[in-house]
């Protein structure tokens, strides 16, 4: 059996491989995507993902699994959204479909760096901001690990935890009435687009792949770069749904929530692919994850009072991701029989 250490090795060596293959050999040049391309590498992601997820439960167990399973398939089915603005994005500059893939590819590696960086340091905001140990209402709130309802032990309460519930709870609410994700908006007045344009000149046009061109004595951001940023700023944006989701999965384990967070953000890219021409099909996954959003909420809020079992939480996470899909496809089908 592996320690914590070969398993992040093997994992390194897992992502920086089939980067290298997936730039360097396979879109080496830049094309459309098609849905027979997209399918194969969602599936290898996934693929990657399950197989790594098995040396986590033959190593760590079965909780572990459980808790990355978790964490895989809130990261997957959150991301959805992603793709609703992103599609909207490259419909707004009129991004050409052989230049989609660079632009997915370079903000996914951004998003590995600012995925890291959110998910260690809320670890440790986390650990800082434990309550103090008290009795209320005849039980005991103790920092260890565990629940026992025989001894009246409960898990202690964490003041970010509950936060971050509260704020999961009061978006699923707001997501299930809301379809502003499918408005048009001006994205070039967007928070990115202002950041490029204030440290940059920027091009009016694209200039083939690259995100910066000079001209005369001066260097310029290309079009392609401030669509870059738009993607990439979006995502910082999604994620601040997303990482507080999957830190109540572990809360102490960074290695399970980033491992399993990079496999499902590396897979978007294909994802996107495969769906970009059908995610208007799926109009019932709105409510499916506004339901993971405050189920989760709620999860973190309870906490200190009651313990929801790892496989259940990700049996239930499963559960509504997958009748949401099933719904959409029966709509779907409803609406065309209609016609």
């Amino acid at each position: 059996m592996f320690s914590n250490f070969w398993l992040l090795f093997i994992f390194c060596v897992v992502i920086v491989t089939m980067l290298v293959i997936d730039l360097g050999v396979v879109h080496k040049k830049n094309s459309s995507i098609s849905n027979q391309v997209a399918l194969r590498w969602t599936l290898i992601w996934i693929g990657l993902s399950m197989g790594f997820s098995a040396l986590v439960w033959w190593n760590l167990g079965f909780t572990k699994f459980t808790e990355y399973q978790s964490a895989y398939w809130i990261e997957e089915a959150l991301s959805v959204d992603n793709m609703f603005v992103f599609i909207l994005v490259f419909k707004f500059f009129k991004l050409d479909e052989s230049l989609q893939h660079r632009v997915l590819f370079w903000g996914i590696l951004g998003a590995l760096i600012f995925r890291a960086i959110f998910i260690f340091s809320g670890i440790g905001l986390i650990q800082l901001t434990y309550l103090p140990s008290f009795d209320l209402f005849g039980y005991h709130f103790s920092l260890n690990q565990g629940m026992n309802l025989q001894d009246g032990f409960f898990y202690r309460p964490n003041l970010i935890l509950t936060l971050f519930g509260a704020f999961l709870l009061f978006t699923g609410i707001k997501s299930m009435f809301n379809s502003n994700h499918v408005n048009e908006k001006d994205y070039n007045s967007s928070f990115g687009a202002r950041l490029v344009r204030k440290v940059f000149p920027v091009t009016k046009d694209f200039h083939s792949d690259r995100f910066f061109v000079k001209k005369g004595a001066k260097h310029f951001a290309t079009k392609l770069f401030l669509v870059l940023i738009v993607i990439e700023t979006t995502d910082l944006i999604f994620a601040i749904d997303s990482i507080p989701a999957v830190l109540t999965i572990a809360p102490n384990d960074p290695m399970i929530l980033y491992t399993s967070n990079i496999f499902a953000v590396l897979g978007l890219r294909s994802l996107y692919f495969l769906l970009a021409n059908s995610i208007h099909r799926f109009k019932m996954l709105q409510y499916g994850l506004a339901f993971i959003l405050g189920f989760i909420g709620i999860k973190m809020i309870v906490a200190p009072f009651f313990h929801l079992d790892a496989f259940l939480s990700m049996s239930i996470v499963l559960g509504a991701l997958a009748t949401s899909i099933l719904l959409s496809l029966l709509v779907e089908a409803k609406s065309k029989d209609s016609i």
